[in-house]
Protein backbone atom coordinates (compact mmCIF):
# COMPACT_ATOMS: atom_id res chain seq x y z
CA UNK A 1 0.00 0.00 0.00
CA UNK A 2 2.50 2.31 0.67
CA UNK A 3 4.55 1.37 -2.26
CA UNK A 4 1.07 2.44 -4.36
CA UNK A 5 0.56 5.36 -2.27
CA UNK A 6 4.53 6.52 -3.43
CA UNK A 7 3.45 5.74 -7.04
CA UNK A 8 0.95 7.96 -7.28
CA UNK A 9 2.35 11.07 -5.35
CA UNK A 10 4.97 11.12 -8.14
CA UNK A 11 2.53 10.58 -11.27
CA UNK A 12 0.66 13.62 -9.27
CA UNK A 13 4.45 15.67 -8.86
CA UNK A 14 4.75 14.13 -12.93
CA UNK A 15 1.41 15.66 -13.67
CA UNK A 16 1.61 19.05 -11.90
CA UNK A 17 4.70 19.71 -13.50
CA UNK A 18 3.71 18.64 -16.98
CA UNK A 19 1.34 21.44 -16.38
CA UNK A 20 3.66 24.31 -15.27
CA UNK A 21 6.36 23.62 -18.17
CA UNK A 22 6.19 24.58 -21.95
CA UNK A 23 6.10 21.74 -24.01
CA UNK A 24 6.89 21.34 -27.52
CA UNK A 25 6.36 18.61 -30.54
CA UNK A 26 7.60 18.16 -33.68
CA UNK A 27 5.18 16.88 -35.69
CA UNK A 28 5.95 14.73 -38.71
CA UNK A 29 2.77 12.84 -39.66
CA UNK A 30 -0.10 14.06 -39.19
CA UNK A 31 -3.77 11.74 -39.03
CA UNK A 32 -5.22 11.32 -42.22
CA UNK A 33 -2.22 13.24 -44.55
CA UNK A 34 -0.57 10.78 -46.20
CA UNK A 35 3.35 10.11 -45.91
CA UNK A 36 5.21 13.10 -44.07
CA UNK A 37 4.62 16.36 -43.62
CA UNK A 38 6.32 18.41 -46.61
CA UNK A 39 6.87 21.10 -44.28
CA UNK A 40 8.15 21.68 -40.56
CA UNK A 41 5.34 21.88 -37.81
CA UNK A 42 5.86 22.21 -34.39
CA UNK A 43 2.79 22.47 -31.65
CA UNK A 44 3.19 23.60 -28.08
CA UNK A 45 2.07 25.38 -24.90
CA UNK A 46 3.08 28.21 -23.41
CA UNK A 47 2.56 29.72 -20.32
CA UNK A 48 0.87 33.28 -19.72
CA UNK A 49 -1.12 32.81 -16.14
CA UNK A 50 1.19 30.98 -13.87
CA UNK A 51 -1.82 32.21 -10.97
CA UNK A 52 -4.71 30.05 -12.89
CA UNK A 53 -2.24 27.70 -14.96
CA UNK A 54 -3.53 29.03 -17.81
CA UNK A 55 -1.46 27.90 -20.91
CA UNK A 56 -1.95 28.87 -24.98
CA UNK A 57 -1.44 25.81 -27.21
CA UNK A 58 0.08 26.91 -30.99
CA UNK A 59 0.94 25.53 -34.15
CA UNK A 60 3.90 26.82 -36.03
CA UNK A 61 4.33 26.08 -39.39
CA UNK A 62 8.31 26.75 -40.77
CA UNK A 63 8.12 28.81 -43.85
CA UNK A 64 8.64 26.66 -47.11
CA UNK A 65 10.50 29.53 -48.36
CA UNK A 66 13.37 30.75 -47.12
CA UNK A 67 12.71 30.21 -42.87
CA UNK A 68 16.03 31.88 -41.79
CA UNK A 69 14.70 35.40 -43.63
CA UNK A 70 11.22 35.05 -44.03
CA UNK A 71 8.92 37.17 -41.69
CA UNK A 72 7.20 35.62 -38.58
CA UNK A 73 3.67 36.22 -38.56
CA UNK A 74 1.26 35.53 -35.27
CA UNK A 75 -2.31 35.12 -36.82
CA UNK A 76 -5.49 34.86 -34.64
CA UNK A 77 -8.63 33.46 -35.75
CA UNK A 78 -11.41 35.60 -35.72
CA UNK A 79 -14.13 35.05 -32.86
CA UNK A 80 -13.98 35.77 -29.58
CA UNK A 81 -12.82 32.43 -28.25
CA UNK A 82 -12.11 30.63 -31.85
CA UNK A 83 -9.70 27.76 -32.34
CA UNK A 84 -6.11 28.94 -34.66
CA UNK A 85 -6.95 25.68 -36.41
CA UNK A 86 -9.82 27.58 -38.62
CA UNK A 87 -6.61 29.44 -39.82
CA UNK A 88 -4.29 26.86 -40.32
CA UNK A 89 -6.82 24.41 -42.33
CA UNK A 90 -9.32 26.60 -44.31
CA UNK A 91 -7.63 30.25 -44.76
CA UNK A 92 -4.25 30.73 -45.03
CA UNK A 93 -1.53 27.28 -44.03
CA UNK A 94 -0.79 24.92 -45.64
CA UNK A 95 -2.61 21.95 -45.27
CA UNK A 96 -6.91 21.04 -45.53
CA UNK A 97 -9.33 18.71 -45.89
CA UNK A 98 -10.43 16.86 -48.23
CA UNK A 99 -14.30 17.55 -48.60
CA UNK A 100 -15.89 13.66 -48.30
CA UNK A 101 -18.48 12.51 -46.32
CA UNK A 102 -17.52 11.29 -42.75
CA UNK A 103 -17.85 7.65 -42.40
CA UNK A 104 -16.88 7.32 -39.13
CA UNK A 105 -13.34 7.47 -40.06
CA UNK A 106 -10.57 9.75 -39.26
CA UNK A 107 -10.84 12.67 -42.01
CA UNK A 108 -8.32 12.89 -44.68
CA UNK A 109 -6.01 15.88 -45.11
CA UNK A 110 -4.45 17.25 -48.09
CA UNK A 111 -1.32 19.89 -48.93
CA UNK A 112 -2.83 23.16 -50.32
CA UNK A 113 -0.79 24.80 -52.13
CA UNK A 114 -1.69 28.48 -51.62
CA UNK A 115 -0.84 28.99 -47.75
CA UNK A 116 0.80 32.30 -46.54
CA UNK A 117 3.67 29.64 -45.53
CA UNK A 118 5.28 29.91 -48.96
CA UNK A 119 6.41 33.59 -47.58
CA UNK A 120 6.50 33.41 -43.81
CA UNK A 121 7.18 31.85 -40.66
CA UNK A 122 3.76 31.40 -39.25
CA UNK A 123 2.31 31.26 -35.98
CA UNK A 124 -1.48 29.90 -35.16
CA UNK A 125 -2.24 30.29 -31.78
CA UNK A 126 -5.41 29.21 -30.23
CA UNK A 127 -6.35 32.37 -28.03
CA UNK A 128 -7.65 33.43 -25.63
CA UNK A 129 -7.61 30.77 -23.02
CA UNK A 130 -10.32 28.28 -23.97
CA UNK A 131 -10.13 28.38 -27.55
CA UNK A 132 -8.89 25.48 -29.16
CA UNK A 133 -6.73 23.30 -27.04
CA UNK A 134 -5.52 26.22 -24.95
CA UNK A 135 -6.59 26.11 -21.19
CA UNK A 136 -6.68 27.20 -17.54
CA UNK A 137 -6.52 25.00 -14.43
CA UNK A 138 -8.61 27.07 -12.36
CA UNK A 139 -12.29 27.86 -14.08
CA UNK A 140 -11.29 31.48 -13.42
CA UNK A 141 -8.51 31.60 -15.75
CA UNK A 142 -11.40 31.65 -18.34
CA UNK A 143 -12.54 35.51 -17.22
CA UNK A 144 -10.90 37.34 -19.56
CA UNK A 145 -11.51 40.23 -22.52
CA UNK A 146 -9.94 42.11 -24.89
CA UNK A 147 -7.34 43.37 -22.94
CA UNK A 148 -6.61 40.62 -20.81
CA UNK A 149 -6.04 38.27 -24.12
CA UNK A 150 -4.13 40.82 -25.91
CA UNK A 151 -1.32 41.16 -23.00
CA UNK A 152 -1.31 37.77 -22.64
CA UNK A 153 -0.35 36.96 -26.28
CA UNK A 154 2.25 39.70 -25.99
CA UNK A 155 3.62 37.71 -23.31
CA UNK A 156 3.19 34.76 -25.45
CA UNK A 157 5.51 35.93 -28.14
CA UNK A 158 7.96 37.19 -25.74
CA UNK A 159 8.53 33.40 -24.88
CA UNK A 160 8.11 32.21 -27.84
CA UNK A 161 10.55 33.90 -29.17
CA UNK A 162 12.63 33.98 -26.30
CA UNK A 163 12.80 30.12 -26.69
CA UNK A 164 13.26 30.30 -30.56
CA UNK A 165 16.48 32.90 -30.64
CA UNK A 166 16.70 31.62 -34.24
CA UNK A 167 13.88 34.19 -34.85
CA UNK A 168 14.84 37.04 -33.14
CA UNK A 169 16.30 39.18 -36.05
CA UNK A 170 13.48 37.98 -38.98
CA UNK A 171 10.61 40.68 -39.19
CA UNK A 172 7.93 40.26 -37.18
CA UNK A 173 4.06 40.53 -38.24
CA UNK A 174 0.64 39.80 -36.66
CA UNK A 175 -1.88 39.20 -38.53
CA UNK A 176 -5.64 38.08 -38.30
CA UNK A 177 -8.88 38.46 -39.60
CA UNK A 178 -12.88 39.44 -38.17
CA UNK A 179 -13.02 39.60 -34.54
CA UNK A 180 -8.68 39.83 -34.74
CA UNK A 181 -9.16 43.28 -36.72
CA UNK A 182 -9.86 44.46 -32.88
CA UNK A 183 -7.07 42.78 -31.38
CA UNK A 184 -4.55 42.35 -33.88
CA UNK A 185 -3.68 46.05 -33.51
CA UNK A 186 -3.55 46.21 -30.43
CA UNK A 187 -1.08 43.68 -29.64
CA UNK A 188 1.16 45.29 -32.45
CA UNK A 189 0.81 48.24 -29.94
CA UNK A 190 1.56 46.59 -26.52
CA UNK A 191 4.73 45.41 -28.74
CA UNK A 192 5.95 48.78 -29.92
CA UNK A 193 5.26 50.31 -26.43
CA UNK A 194 7.44 47.23 -24.90
CA UNK A 195 10.65 47.67 -27.12
CA UNK A 196 10.17 51.69 -26.29
CA UNK A 197 10.23 50.76 -22.85
CA UNK A 198 13.20 48.32 -23.15
CA UNK A 199 11.44 44.79 -22.65
CA UNK A 200 13.36 42.17 -23.75
CA UNK A 201 13.58 40.25 -25.77
CA UNK A 202 13.27 43.04 -27.94
CA UNK A 203 10.31 42.30 -31.10
CA UNK A 204 11.34 42.88 -34.42
CA UNK A 205 8.27 44.27 -35.09
CA UNK A 206 7.90 45.98 -38.63
CA UNK A 207 4.11 45.98 -39.25
CA UNK A 208 0.50 43.75 -39.33
CA UNK A 209 -2.47 42.96 -41.43
CA UNK A 210 -6.06 42.21 -40.55
CA UNK A 211 -8.45 40.66 -43.42
CA UNK A 212 -12.52 41.91 -42.91
CA UNK A 213 -11.52 43.66 -39.77
CA UNK A 214 -13.97 44.77 -36.83
CA UNK A 215 -13.08 47.34 -35.31
CA UNK A 216 -15.73 47.75 -32.35
CA UNK A 217 -16.93 51.23 -33.70
CA UNK A 218 -20.87 50.35 -34.60
CA UNK A 219 -21.02 53.43 -36.58
CA UNK A 220 -18.33 51.56 -39.19
CA UNK A 221 -19.11 47.86 -38.42
CA UNK A 222 -22.73 47.89 -38.36
CA UNK A 223 -24.10 51.47 -40.25
CA UNK A 224 -22.53 50.41 -43.76
CA UNK A 225 -24.14 47.06 -43.62
CA UNK A 226 -26.98 48.62 -44.55
CA UNK A 227 -25.79 50.79 -47.65
CA UNK A 228 -23.74 47.48 -48.39
CA UNK A 229 -26.89 45.51 -48.52
CA UNK A 230 -28.39 48.32 -51.12
CA UNK A 231 -25.60 48.21 -53.37
CA UNK A 232 -25.88 44.75 -54.45
CA UNK A 233 -29.31 44.63 -54.31
CA UNK A 234 -30.45 42.78 -50.74
CA UNK A 235 -33.24 45.95 -50.04
CA UNK A 236 -34.55 47.76 -52.42
CA UNK A 237 -34.37 51.74 -53.17
CA UNK A 238 -37.56 52.20 -50.80
CA UNK A 239 -36.35 50.60 -47.82
CA UNK A 240 -32.84 52.18 -48.35
CA UNK A 241 -34.32 55.74 -48.40
CA UNK A 242 -36.85 54.67 -45.59
CA UNK A 243 -33.82 53.73 -43.29
CA UNK A 244 -32.13 56.54 -44.01
CA UNK A 245 -35.01 59.30 -43.21
CA UNK A 246 -36.11 57.32 -40.15
CA UNK A 247 -33.04 56.77 -38.62
CA UNK A 248 -31.20 60.16 -39.48
CA UNK A 249 -27.98 58.64 -40.03
CA UNK A 250 -27.45 57.26 -36.52
CA UNK A 251 -26.35 54.44 -34.65
CA UNK A 252 -28.39 51.20 -36.48
CA UNK A 253 -28.05 49.31 -33.22
CA UNK A 254 -30.00 52.41 -31.13
CA UNK A 255 -32.96 52.97 -33.44
CA UNK A 256 -34.47 56.17 -31.29
CA UNK A 257 -37.90 55.96 -33.18
CA UNK A 258 -40.44 52.97 -34.05
CA UNK A 259 -40.47 54.21 -37.59
CA UNK A 260 -36.67 53.47 -38.21
CA UNK A 261 -37.08 50.65 -35.80
CA UNK A 262 -39.56 48.62 -37.92
CA UNK A 263 -37.44 49.71 -41.13
CA UNK A 264 -33.87 47.81 -39.58
CA UNK A 265 -36.33 44.57 -38.52
CA UNK A 266 -37.05 44.22 -42.29
CA UNK A 267 -33.73 45.37 -43.45
CA UNK A 268 -32.81 42.25 -40.88
CA UNK A 269 -35.38 39.88 -42.21
CA UNK A 270 -33.77 40.73 -45.95
CA UNK A 271 -30.78 39.83 -44.65
CA UNK A 272 -31.67 35.66 -43.66
CA UNK A 273 -32.03 35.76 -47.26
CA UNK A 274 -28.16 35.99 -47.88
CA UNK A 275 -25.18 33.81 -46.48
CA UNK A 276 -23.65 36.60 -44.69
CA UNK A 277 -19.50 35.47 -44.59
CA UNK A 278 -20.64 35.01 -48.40
CA UNK A 279 -23.38 36.90 -50.02
CA UNK A 280 -24.18 34.01 -52.94
CA UNK A 281 -22.90 30.89 -50.29
CA UNK A 282 -26.11 29.08 -49.78
CA UNK A 283 -27.61 29.53 -46.61
CA UNK A 284 -26.70 26.34 -44.08
CA UNK A 285 -27.65 24.76 -40.94
CA UNK A 286 -24.71 25.18 -38.77
CA UNK A 287 -25.01 28.90 -37.76
CA UNK A 288 -24.98 30.23 -34.25
CA UNK A 289 -27.31 30.04 -32.02
CA UNK A 290 -27.39 33.45 -31.57
CA UNK A 291 -30.44 35.28 -33.27
CA UNK A 292 -29.56 37.29 -36.17
CA UNK A 293 -29.89 41.22 -35.25
CA UNK A 294 -28.55 44.23 -36.13
CA UNK A 295 -27.23 44.59 -32.58
CA UNK A 296 -25.33 40.85 -32.60
CA UNK A 297 -24.34 41.08 -36.44
CA UNK A 298 -22.14 43.26 -34.86
CA UNK A 299 -19.47 41.13 -34.07
CA UNK A 300 -18.73 39.25 -36.49
CA UNK A 301 -19.56 35.80 -35.64
CA UNK A 302 -19.26 33.27 -38.13
CA UNK A 303 -22.30 32.09 -39.72
CA UNK A 304 -20.58 28.54 -39.19
CA UNK A 305 -19.33 28.05 -35.97
CA UNK A 306 -20.74 25.43 -33.22
CA UNK A 307 -20.42 25.59 -29.66
CA UNK A 308 -21.11 22.32 -29.31
CA UNK A 309 -21.05 18.84 -31.06
CA UNK A 310 -21.85 19.93 -34.51
CA UNK A 311 -25.14 18.90 -36.40
CA UNK A 312 -24.27 17.33 -39.84
CA UNK A 313 -24.82 19.94 -42.27
CA UNK A 314 -25.94 18.97 -46.37
CA UNK A 315 -22.75 18.14 -48.25
CA UNK A 316 -23.11 21.03 -50.54
CA UNK A 317 -21.86 22.97 -48.07
CA UNK A 318 -18.71 24.97 -47.37
CA UNK A 319 -19.83 23.97 -43.49
CA UNK A 320 -19.24 20.30 -44.21
CA UNK A 321 -15.66 20.88 -43.89
CA UNK A 322 -15.58 22.63 -40.78
CA UNK A 323 -18.02 19.52 -39.45
CA UNK A 324 -14.85 17.35 -40.40
CA UNK A 325 -13.13 19.16 -38.28
CA UNK A 326 -14.59 18.48 -34.94
CA UNK A 327 -13.76 14.29 -35.50
CA UNK A 328 -10.18 14.85 -37.01
CA UNK A 329 -9.37 16.96 -33.54
CA UNK A 330 -11.08 14.91 -31.02
CA UNK A 331 -9.40 11.25 -32.64
CA UNK A 332 -6.63 9.69 -30.23
CA UNK A 333 -4.54 9.43 -32.80
CA UNK A 334 -4.66 13.22 -33.15
CA UNK A 335 -4.18 14.27 -30.11
CA UNK A 336 -1.40 12.12 -29.59
CA UNK A 337 0.53 13.59 -32.72
CA UNK A 338 -0.19 17.03 -31.90
CA UNK A 339 1.18 16.71 -28.54
CA UNK A 340 -2.13 17.58 -26.77
CA UNK A 341 -1.92 16.74 -22.68
CA UNK A 342 -3.50 14.13 -20.76
CA UNK A 343 -6.02 14.99 -18.16
CA UNK A 344 -4.45 14.17 -14.45
CA UNK A 345 -7.06 12.16 -12.98
CA UNK A 346 -6.54 13.11 -9.10
CA UNK A 347 -8.03 15.20 -6.57
CA UNK A 348 -5.84 18.19 -8.05
CA UNK A 349 -8.26 20.08 -11.14
CA UNK A 350 -8.36 18.86 -14.62
CA UNK A 351 -6.01 20.63 -17.01
CA UNK A 352 -5.86 20.23 -20.48
CA UNK A 353 -9.22 19.93 -22.94
CA UNK A 354 -11.53 17.08 -22.59
CA UNK A 355 -13.38 17.97 -25.67
CA UNK A 356 -12.17 20.40 -28.72
CA UNK A 357 -14.59 22.93 -30.10
CA UNK A 358 -14.02 24.71 -33.05
CA UNK A 359 -15.56 27.71 -31.17
CA UNK A 360 -16.36 27.53 -27.36
CA UNK A 361 -18.70 29.77 -25.64
CA UNK A 362 -17.87 30.93 -22.05
CA UNK A 363 -17.69 34.36 -20.65
CA UNK A 364 -15.80 37.17 -22.69
CA UNK A 365 -15.80 41.06 -21.91
CA UNK A 366 -15.46 43.14 -24.47
CA UNK A 367 -13.35 46.12 -23.35
CA UNK A 368 -11.31 47.45 -27.13
CA UNK A 369 -14.35 49.67 -27.95
CA UNK A 370 -12.76 50.34 -31.17
CA UNK A 371 -9.51 49.97 -32.50
CA UNK A 372 -9.24 52.83 -34.77
CA UNK A 373 -6.75 54.79 -32.67
CA UNK A 374 -4.28 51.68 -32.58
CA UNK A 375 -4.57 51.81 -36.46
CA UNK A 376 -4.02 55.46 -36.67
CA UNK A 377 -0.95 55.28 -33.80
CA UNK A 378 0.97 52.74 -35.19
CA UNK A 379 1.30 53.63 -38.61
CA UNK A 380 1.98 57.26 -37.77
CA UNK A 381 4.95 55.78 -36.32
CA UNK A 382 6.13 54.38 -39.48
CA UNK A 383 4.86 50.52 -38.58
CA UNK A 384 3.70 49.03 -42.11
CA UNK A 385 0.06 47.79 -42.69
CA UNK A 386 -2.08 45.54 -44.90
CA UNK A 387 -6.40 46.16 -44.48
CA UNK A 388 -7.99 43.81 -46.87
CA UNK A 389 -11.30 43.07 -47.38
CA UNK A 390 -13.52 40.30 -49.44
CA UNK A 391 -16.12 42.29 -50.89
CA UNK A 392 -19.07 39.36 -50.95
CA UNK A 393 -18.99 39.65 -47.54
CA UNK A 394 -21.96 41.32 -45.95
CA UNK A 395 -20.81 41.11 -41.83
CA UNK A 396 -17.73 43.66 -42.10
CA UNK A 397 -18.54 45.03 -45.47
CA UNK A 398 -15.72 46.92 -46.98
CA UNK A 399 -17.44 49.88 -47.42
CA UNK A 400 -17.37 50.37 -43.86
CA UNK A 401 -13.71 49.23 -43.70
CA UNK A 402 -12.87 52.04 -46.41
CA UNK A 403 -14.55 54.21 -44.52
CA UNK A 404 -12.90 54.42 -41.54
CA UNK A 405 -9.29 53.85 -43.30
CA UNK A 406 -9.86 57.24 -45.11
CA UNK A 407 -11.05 58.54 -41.68
CA UNK A 408 -7.55 58.45 -40.95
CA UNK A 409 -6.97 60.98 -43.22
CA UNK A 410 -3.62 60.15 -44.80
CA UNK A 411 -2.63 61.48 -47.87
CA UNK A 412 -3.47 58.89 -51.28
CA UNK A 413 0.22 57.67 -52.46
CA UNK A 414 -1.47 55.64 -55.37
CA UNK A 415 -5.11 56.11 -56.49
CA UNK A 416 -7.65 53.02 -56.77
CA UNK A 417 -6.87 50.64 -59.17
CA UNK A 418 -7.08 46.81 -60.18
CA UNK A 419 -4.43 43.88 -59.40
CA UNK A 420 -4.33 41.21 -61.04
CA UNK A 421 -3.48 37.44 -60.54
CA UNK A 422 -2.76 35.05 -63.78
CA UNK A 423 -4.04 38.26 -66.12
CA UNK A 424 -7.16 38.66 -64.22
CA UNK A 425 -8.43 40.92 -61.70
CA UNK A 426 -7.57 39.69 -58.10
CA UNK A 427 -9.85 43.01 -56.56
CA UNK A 428 -8.86 46.80 -55.83
CA UNK A 429 -6.16 48.55 -53.89
CA UNK A 430 -5.66 52.21 -52.61
CA UNK A 431 -2.22 53.17 -51.13
CA UNK A 432 -1.86 55.68 -48.37
CA UNK A 433 0.90 57.74 -46.35
CA UNK A 434 2.49 55.95 -43.44
CA UNK A 435 2.69 52.53 -45.22
CA UNK A 436 -0.62 51.67 -45.40
CA UNK A 437 -2.51 49.58 -48.23
CA UNK A 438 -5.91 49.05 -48.72
CA UNK A 439 -7.29 46.21 -50.93
CA UNK A 440 -9.96 44.36 -51.55
CA UNK A 441 -10.08 41.11 -52.71
CA UNK A 442 -12.86 39.97 -55.61
CA UNK A 443 -15.52 37.50 -55.04
CA UNK A 444 -13.84 36.79 -51.19
CA UNK A 445 -15.86 36.65 -48.18
CA UNK A 446 -15.73 37.06 -44.43
CA UNK A 447 -12.44 35.00 -44.30
CA UNK A 448 -10.92 36.09 -47.50
CA UNK A 449 -8.44 33.59 -48.03
CA UNK A 450 -10.84 30.59 -47.15
CA UNK A 451 -13.01 31.52 -50.59
CA UNK A 452 -9.47 33.05 -52.52
CA UNK A 453 -6.74 31.64 -51.57
CA UNK A 454 -4.53 32.16 -54.79
CA UNK A 455 -5.57 35.57 -54.95
CA UNK A 456 -4.77 36.14 -51.28
CA UNK A 457 -1.60 34.39 -51.29
CA UNK A 458 -0.62 36.39 -54.53
CA UNK A 459 -1.79 39.60 -52.22
CA UNK A 460 0.17 38.91 -49.32
CA UNK A 461 3.13 37.91 -50.72
CA UNK A 462 3.77 40.76 -53.06
CA UNK A 463 3.19 42.91 -49.19
CA UNK A 464 5.30 41.08 -47.48
CA UNK A 465 7.87 41.57 -49.99
CA UNK A 466 7.60 45.80 -50.07
CA UNK A 467 6.43 44.61 -54.01
CA UNK A 468 2.76 46.92 -55.02
CA UNK A 469 0.07 44.25 -55.26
Amino acid sequence: MADFRFLSFCLLLLCIYNYRVSSVTVVKHLPGFSGPLPFYLETGYVSVDEMNGGELFYYFVESEGKPAEDPVLLWLTGGERCSAFSGLVYEIGPIRFVKALYNGTIPQLEYHPYGYTKNANVIFLDAPLGAGFSYSLNPNGYEVGDITTCMQIHKFLIQWLGDHPQYLSNSLYIGGDSYSGKTAPFIAQLISEGNEAGQQPLLNLKGYLVGNPGTGDNFYDVNYQVPYAHGVGIISDQLFELIQRSCKGQDYTKPSTVLCAEALEVFVKLTFEEGGAHILEPICILVSPHKRTVENRRFLRDDFVWFSKPEEPPFYCRSYSYYLSYFWANDNSTREALGIKKICHSNQKQGTVNEWLRCRSLPYEIDIQSSIKYHLNLTSRGYRALIYSGDHDSLVPFLGTQAWVRSLNFSVVEGWRAWHVDGQTGGFTETYSNNLTFATIRGGGHTAPEYQPKECMAMFGRWISNQPL
